[in-house]
């Protein structure tokens, strides 16, 4: 693959849930107490938003390794935000509906990243 013709991020099912989980996540935290602004809150967000823009970056990558790396980086990043979703529920911070349309969005990119690096894996 050429520089010039980069994947596009846009076309992957899994960013595609990976931008539905951010922007339910920035939704379903507004309401977290002042004193998370900077805790939990701020980590559950960035955890979506790292997830989605290891994506992006990754299919700039040039080469296949490289945007498995990213894949990977994406991965962990979901199940960061998987468990700091059921910790937030736990806490009382999230309303049982918005943990688990969080938590059902997780395990559907968990599960699309899992795919993904299998399909690259056997097509390198």
């Amino acid at each position: 693959m050429s520089l010039d013709m980069p994947r596009d991020h846009r076309k992957l099912q899994v960013f595609q849930i990976a931008d539905e989980l951010v922007v339910s996540m920035y939704a379903s935290t507004c309401l977290f107490p002042t004193e998370e602004r900077y805790g939990l809150r701020s980590q559950l967000r960035r955890g979506a938003v790292s997830i989605a823009t290891n994506l992006v970056e990754g299919c700039a990558r040039e080469s296949e390794r490289d945007f498995l790396r990213f894949v990977d980086i994406s991965f962990a990043s979901a199940r960061e935000v998987t468990y700091l979703t059921s910790l937030a529920h736990r806490l009382h911070y999230l309303d049982d509906a918005s943990a688990a349309k969080l938590e059902e969005l997780g395990r559907r990119i968990q599960a699309a990243l899992i795919s993904l690096r299998a399909a690259l894996e056997r097509n390198p």
